[in-house]
């Protein structure tokens, strides 16, 4: 029997631009069936003629970053609840923060699995960043003993710190004796994940490398540079800082880096400028070969480093001028990004600033955005005239068919029961009081919405209804790929 009917509806699909109405059945976690007139169900929500989306699959968060990884297991997927998130793929590493070890991912990510266990309110599942040599040879035991087939590459980490300046990265990454993370590192890991794809066959396109694209040693001239003229303060400072030439430059690298070592599958994470973006699209044209795809975050859509609510924006890469907001969404409407995530980092005040708190070099990178991921988009991109069927296609179907997740992405017979409902007409304003987040202050303070997510569902249990969290956590790991 039906376990839960969702009447008078609009669902939206990533294969159609406008909604079309329809009710909604759901049993055993799934969806039973879409269409008119259903009926036979043990309880029966009324939608009220709101926008039922398909589930966020948020690709791109941090737990555990700033605070201990249960805690942000907790607190954090009720946040992702509040933006229409039903499944968090989060990004860890060994070296500081996070668990704060290294050693190999045999031992460390059970420690992991073990902390974030019956306390996520959504679903979730983690990319990992082979961080040395010995984490190049394990990436079939992650594929197979844990399901993970996604990695990553933090291009400046060898020589520039999260932060800023740093002159001791080895002792922050945690790197075995003799070994550096450079170039020739980069290179031996792409080679490492082409073999895994070559060894897997029927795995290829769900096995993937994603690359944070930065330069180290333009980063740190440029610094040096803002720092001695002293004439920006704040986000326009620390976006100097890190020009968007150096995210294009890194871009260039990593896609020869991946011609040489024939890696076909690449996420270019987080382009925040209209040079980076401009970068990926060429070298997409000049290796046809390789399947990129383009990240753009939410933080970057909405805030540049005038309309930021102070210095808490601080994040790698940095928000941009609004020229590059502009650019992000002229690609955004020509279809060149493909997927939006909120790179969501919970970073509480303690921890976010320095003293001074206004010195934005002393600030620590990163903050939360996942409860404004889909009501967000849906607020900017409808003014600009983004469909809600590529809106649907940005946040859940795309990352959702890149990562592995063969269940979620869409709302059709067969498919997991992630869902939010979204009230397309209710204006609200930011106030970071307002969420589930254990940070108290947001860069989008004061910003304006125009579209609110009023109920969430997670494989059929809802966990956000009338905007407010309920029930107990229900999230569960994702095992990729998954069915």
């Amino acid at each position: 029997m039906t376990d839960l009917l969702l009447k008078n509806v609009r669902i939206v699909t990533p294969d159609r631009d406008d909604p079309v109405e329809a009710d909604i059945a759901l049993a055993d976690g799934r969806i039973e069936r879409v269409g008119l007139g259903l009926s036979g169900a043990a309880e029966v929500i009324d939608g009220g003629g709101r926008l039922a989306f398909p589930g966020v699959v948020d690709a791109h968060q941090h737990w555990g970053i700033y605070n201990p990884l249960p805690a942000d297991a907790a607190s954090e997927s009720r946040a992702s609840a509040q933006g229409g998130v039903t499944t968090a793929l989060t990004y860890m590493r060994t070296g500081q923060y996070y668990l704060n070890r290294g050693g190999p991912y045999a031992e460390f990510f059970p420690e992991v699995l073990a902390q974030a266990e019956g306390r996520a309110y959504v679903d979730y599942g983690f990319h990992l960043a082979p961080m040395s040599g010995a984490h190049i040879a394990e990436l079939p035991e992650l594929v197979e003993r844990f399901g993970v087939p996604s990695f990553k590459i933090f291009m400046f980490y060898g020589g520039h710190g999260l932060h800023g300046r740093s002159d001791d990265q080895r002792s922050f990454l945690m790197l075995p004796e003799g070994e550096r993370y450079d170039y020739a590192h980069f290179e031996f890991v792409m080679r490492g994940v082409e073999a895994l794809r070559r060894a897997r066959p029927d795995l290829a396109g769900e096995i993937s490398l994603s690359l944070h694209c930065e330069t180290a040693e333009i980063m740190t001239a440029y610094t040096r540079l803002v720092e001695k003229a002293g004439e920006l303060r704040g986000l326009a400072a620390y976006s100097a800082s890190r020009p968007p030439h150096s995210e294009g430059l890194a871009v260039f690298v990593a896609a020869y880096l991946a011609h040489e070592t024939g890696l076909a599958t690449v996420n270019l994470l987080h382009l925040s400028s209209d040079k980076a973006m401009d970068a990926a699209v060429r070298m997409a044209a000049t290796f046809p070969e390789i399947d990129f795809r383009r990240e753009v975050t939410i933080g970057h859509l909405l805030a540049d480093v005038s309309t930021a609510a102070g210095i808490g924006g601080k994040v790698n890469p940095p928000i941009r001028p609004r020229a590059d907001v502009e650019a992000l969404w002229g690609h955004v409407l020509g279809g060149t990004v493909d997927w939006v995530v909120s790179d969501h980092a919970c970073c509480r005040d303690e921890a976010k600033f320095g003293e001074p708190r206004d010195d934005v070099f002393l600030a620590k990178a990163g903050f939360g955005g996942a409860e404004y991921l889909l009501p967000g988009l849906i607020s900017e991109g409808r003014r600009r005239g983004l469909p809600y069927g590529r809106i649907a296609a940005l946040t859940s179907w795309n990352p959702a068919r890149r990562f592995g997740l063969r269940g979620k992405g869409t709302l059709a017979p067969g498919y997991d029961a992630d869902l939010c409902l979204v009230d397309p007409e209710h204006a609200w304003t930011v106030r970071a009081q307002e969420s589930e987040s254990a940070q108290e202050y947001t860069p989008f303070e004061g910003f304006p919405m125009t579209a609110k997510v009023t109920d969430t569902f997670v494989r059929g249990h809802r966990v956000l209804e009338s905007g407010k969290i309920v029930g107990p956590p229900v999230g569960r790991y994702l095992r990729r790929p998954g069915r």
